[in-house]
């Protein structure tokens, strides 16, 4: 291969991050355009091969054999195609050669058509590229920087792309400042003309988890599995965690010495306080626990409509409710069922109904896209 040719042929490659091969198809594609443009007649399928050991090239005139031509341009008849292949039959590739034996000599237009072909073709490669990459990193978290806001809209630089936030997907209360760095999850990712659609988000369920798979390397390595995530972003979130291995304190090793890890993400997340739990497969065990930090008397289960009558104490009904029902509507998300808090009073040391709390249903947000199973944890209250 020509040296020069060679080292452009890399440089392109690097630059753009395209395979060498795709660039020569691209060349051979703008070389058809152009010698089409000059020298190609309206039923010719013409087909360039480009030699880079040479810098030649070789015109070919593309034809498939078939039985009957509906598209003459790139279809022949049997009895044609033997005029050239004497054992040509029904599905054969005909390639006939039409290279000018003077060479061929492009005119302006031609050139500039393919420039055109190549620019086109390389952009398109681009986008190609560039939508791989931020498809394979949906339901990633990655680093942005706050480009431009248009309105309530941020559109965050991600290096290579620019993602959109909208306010959908933003957290409650949360300030953005044009250079301002932040830590967003790529929601997904769409083909559009111009390049990928990207959209992001700051408000799904799991931020969190990919902030705790950072902070906490018993869950990047599967020792300690997050069973469940319920959110309410920019306010509180419950997540229910679950060791594979006997003797690992799950919830220990997620708030981590004096509450390390757990504060780092509640500081990414501007102070959003966090309640871990730990998971069971006893469903009565997990609902109690996901009441965290109420205590729980009693749980009564109706396994046919999955709800749950949860006794407390008067001294823990608000506790349990929460406040404006946050914490009993979190839990209900969270564990997956429907859920009655019910006040009981000890009398002679039997415990008896007097009130019930409003119902708790197990409705996700809006950007509780994607659930899983459940689990309960140790509560960074405040």
């Amino acid at each position: 291969m020509n040296d020069q040719f060679e080292q452009a042929l890399n440089q392109i490659a690097e630059e753009k991050d395209i395979s060498k091969d795709e660039i020569l198809k691209m060349i051979e594609v703008s070389l058809a355009a152009a010698f089409r443009k000059d020298y190609g007649k309206k039923d010719q399928n013409i087909v360039v091969e480009f030699l880079p050991e040479t810098l030649g090239t070789k015109v070919f005139d593309v034809k498939t054999v078939v039985e009957t031509v509906e598209d003459p341009v790139k279809e022949m008849t049997v009895e044609d195609a033997k005029e050239h292949k004497k054992n040509a039959k029904i599905g054969d590739e005909i390639k006939i050669d039409i290279t000018p034996k003077t060479g061929a000599k492009f005119g302006r237009i031609a050139a500039q058509t393919a420039k055109q072909v190549i620019v086109q073709k390389i952009r398109e490669a681009e986008r190609g590229v560039m939508f791989s990459d931020y498809k394979a990193k949906e339901r990633q978290l990655v680093n942005g920087m706050v480009q431009r806001i248009e309105g309530d809209t941020i559109l965050v630089d991600l290096g290579k792309a620019t993602g959109v936030l909208f306010p959908s997907e933003q957290v409650r209360g949360e300030k953005y400042a044009i250079g301002a760095r932040l830590k967003v999850l790529i929601l997904h990712v769409e083909p559009t003309a111009k390049g990928p659609k990207i959209t992001l988000s700051r408000s799904h369920p799991d931020v969190v988890r990919r902030l705790f798979e950072v902070e906490v390397p018993e869950i990047a390595n599967g020792i300690v599995e997050i069973k469940s995530i319920a959110r309410e972003a920019g306010s509180r979130t419950k997540i229910a965690v679950w060791s594979s291995q006997d003797g690992v304190d799950e919830i220990g090793a997620c708030v981590g010495q004096g509450g390390t890890r757990v504060k780092v993400v509640m500081s990414e997340l501007s102070g959003e306080k966090i309640d871990i739990i730990s998971w069971s497969e006893d469903h009565v065990k997990f609902i109690a626990n996901a009441l965290s930090p109420a205590k729980i008397l009693n749980v009564e289960l109706n396994e046919d409509n999955k709800e749950a009558k949860v006794g407390v104490l008067e001294d823990q009904l608000s506790l349990a409710i929460g406040k404006a029902g946050q914490n009993v509507r979190l839990a209900a998300r969270l564990t997956g069922w429907k859920i009655d808090i019910i006040e009981e009073k000890i009398n002679g040391g039997e415990a008896t109904a007097v009130a019930e709390a409003p119902v708790a249903e197990a409705k996700p947000d809006a950007s509780e896209t994607v659930a899983e199973s459940a689990p309960q944890e140790e509560s960074q209250n405040e």
